[in-house]
This record gives structure tokens, C-alpha cells and sequence, in this order.
């Protein structure tokens, strides 16, 4: 019996002094563990915030480049008729959408949906004022119509995603 109290008495503060170590070991590698997570997020927030900087600025310019006046002045050319000028404008959108669709994956899915609506939009309206063309309008007369239907919106969606598109960047920097 008293070899079971020596020995009880040998095991309780080694079971002690062993679970503190354990303890210690655990806190000391979970703290590692923390730090080299911050370390990988700022690493990954420095290689990313450039991209999705850029991205932002791209969108930026996709808007700027379809908004009506922008868009309708780049590509007027006298001698083509609304047909052809319908269709030239219409492949200029998809084009550029085209060219920065990879973009969302940057962003808000909010931002992405008023730039993608935005841009459905123009081609509803383009759609709309090539409609009223008679078949011997010219480009002018179709450049006119969307002007007009432009001027006439209460709210310019390009106007707005662009708008909402700068607010995200605020909010990042």
C-alpha cells in the first residue's frame, strides 16, 4: 500500500507538471499558427489589392466607354445606314463586356449587377430607337434617338453603376 501512495504521489504532480507542458506547447503553436495566417492574408491582400484595383478601374472605363454620348460619338461615321450602325453598336457592347467579364470576380455581386444591368439596358434602348428607324435612316438619325432616349431616362443606370461601382471603392481604400 505504501508503494501505491509513493507511487500516486510521483504521478499526480508529473501528470500535473505534463498537462502544463502540453499546455504550453499548445498555446505557443497555436499562436504560430496565428501569426502565419495574418502573415499569408497580408501577403494575399498585397498580391490582391492591385488586381482587384485594376478591376475597378476597368469597369470604370467599360461604363465610360458605353455611356450613349461616349459610345455614339467613337463610332459615328457618316454614310452607313441605322441598320449597320445598329449592329456596329451592338457588337462594340458585347465586345467590351466580352473583354472585362472576368472582372466580377473582384467585386460586389451588387456592383456586378448594376454594371451588367446597366449595360442590358443600353441595349434595350438601342434595340427600342433602331425599332422606330425607317429603312432609309441613316446613322445620324439613329445616333438622335438614342440621344433622345438617353436624355429622357430619369435614372441613368451607366450613370448609377458607375456611381455605386466608386462608393465599393470607397468603402475598400
Amino acid at each position: 500500500m505504501d508503494a501505491l501512495i509513493e507511487f500516486i504521489k510521483i504521478l499526480v504532480p508529473a501528470s500535473i507538471v505534463l498537462y502544463g507542458a502540453y499546455l504550453l506547447v499548445r498555446m505557443f503553436i497555436q499562436k504560430e499558427v496565428d501569426l502565419k495566417k495574418v502573415e499569408v492574408r497580408g501577403r494575399s491582400i498585397e498580391t490582391l489589392l492591385p488586381s482587384r484595383l485594376q478591376a475597378y478601374e476597368r469597369m470604370a472605363l467599360f461604363l465610360e466607354r458605353i455611356s450613349p454620348q461616349n459610345l455614339l460619338v467613337r463610332l459615328s461615321s457618316s454614310g452607313m445606314t441605322s441598320k449597320e450602325f445598329h449592329q456596329l453598336l451592338l457588337a462594340e457592347i458585347r465586345n467590351e463586356y466580352n473583354h472585362n467579364v472576368s472582372q466580377q470576380v473582384y467585386m460586389s455581386e451588387n456592383v456586378w449587377n448594376l454594371i451588367k444591368n446597366a449595360k442590358e439596358d443600353l441595349i434595350l434602348s438601342i434595340n427600342d430607337a433602331a425599332g422606330e428607324m425607317k429603312m432609309e435612316s441613316t446613322s445620324l438619325d439613329l445616333s438622335k434617338k438614342i440621344f433622345e432616349r438617353s436624355i429622357n431616362k430619369q435614372v441613368d443606370p451607366i450613370a448609377h453603376a458607375l456611381s455605386e461601382l466608386k462608393k465599393e471603392i470607397q468603402q475598400i481604400f
